[in-house]
């Protein structure tokens, strides 16, 4: 496996080295809000963010690619990254995207598709890794229409990539993987659209939500049954599994950039709390570390 650090020289690679900012993600908006959980998440683990006394959150509305400067309207993941303050004043996180599935069970296949990507040589590259990595080809259905340009960050969902082990009050447990569903939904753009629309109108459409009265999504849990896959974030779930409304979540106000000075916050889908365990999935025990490394340089570089 590649250490953290080369992993972020593979994407440094890919998208280039911009001082200050994240190997990945760095295009996005801060902002804060409230979120409410129902007694459905009560009933499934005990934590305290989950018991449905409203808690504040900061949360990150972002573009994928590690370019700052990139176009709202160029075809990208997009990512909605919560963090939840918690009654004792500790945190605990809550990462997605806007991709239904991850294409990648381990991260060496990831750094693999990143660096597929790169350069003129994509043009080969891209093919020759898809007929070696079915699993990454058979997402493609799915994955192609969510890189569309969206109409706004509010108005499309995003999927955690990793299951979690929840674990309620009397310790029964339930493995689930979470999603935020959109309540003001809207088609995806063509990319002359968005394109017209100005290199930054995703950030611009998020002040006039504001102004309405804020972006909200709720929060859906699938529940895996017995069998079902949890350590592998490229499995898919049967859709027929149990579903369960969690919490509502509501962004009404743009944050001060928390990053100011050479702050440094980070979004770590390892940051739990009591009532939520994580898996042996090796994505997400490794992104930890990816993480610290980017943190390093981006400190080093300001």
């Amino acid at each position: 496996m590649r250490t953290p650090q080369a992993a972020i020289d593979v994407i440094n690679a890919r998208f280039g080295s911009h001082p200050g900012c994240r190997a990945l993600h760095a295009k996005g908006t801060w902002c804060t809000g409230t979120f409410t959980a129902t007694e459905g998440a009560r009933e499934l683990s005990r934590a305290t963010h989950l018991q449905g006394a409203p808690v504040r959150v900061l949360a990150r509305l972002s573009n994928g690619g590690g370019n700052p400067n990139i176009p709202d309207c160029a075809p990208d993941v997009r990512g909605l990254a919560v963090s939840f303050e918690l009654p004792d004043g500790t945190r605990t996180d809550l990462v997605a995207q806007s991709l239904p599935r991850f294409v990648s069970p381990t991260p060496d296949d990831f750094l693999d598709l990143i660096h597929a990507n790169s350069g003129r040589a994509a043009a080969w590259r891209m093919p020759v890794f898809l007929a070696t990595h079915p699993k990454a080809a058979a997402s493609l259905p799915q994955n192609g229409p969510a890189l569309k340009p969206p109409t706004s960050y509010g108005a499309i969902d995003y999927f955690t990539i990793h299951a979690y082990r929840w674990v309620a009050a009397d310790f029964s447990s339930r493995y689930t993987r979470c999603s935020w569903i959109s309540e003001q939904p809207a088609p995806r753009l063509s990319p002359g659209t968005a394109k017209a629309l100005g290199p930054d109108y995703l950030q611009q459409e998020f002040e006039v939500a504001l102004a309405g009265g804020g972006l909200r999504w709720r929060l859906d849990a699938q529940i895996a049954a017995p069998g079902d896959e949890v350590d592998d974030p490229t499995s898919r779930w049967p859709a027929s599994r149990e579903r369960v409304t969690v919490g509502e979540l509501l962004l009404d106000e743009r944050a001060e950039d928390p990053e100011a000075g050479g702050n440094v916050i980070v979004m770590d889908p390892t940051r739990v709390t009591d009532g939520i365990e994580l898996t042996d999935d090796p994505v997400l025990h490794y992104r930890a570390a990816a993480y610290s490394e980017s943190v390093e340089r981006r400190i080093a570089s300001a």
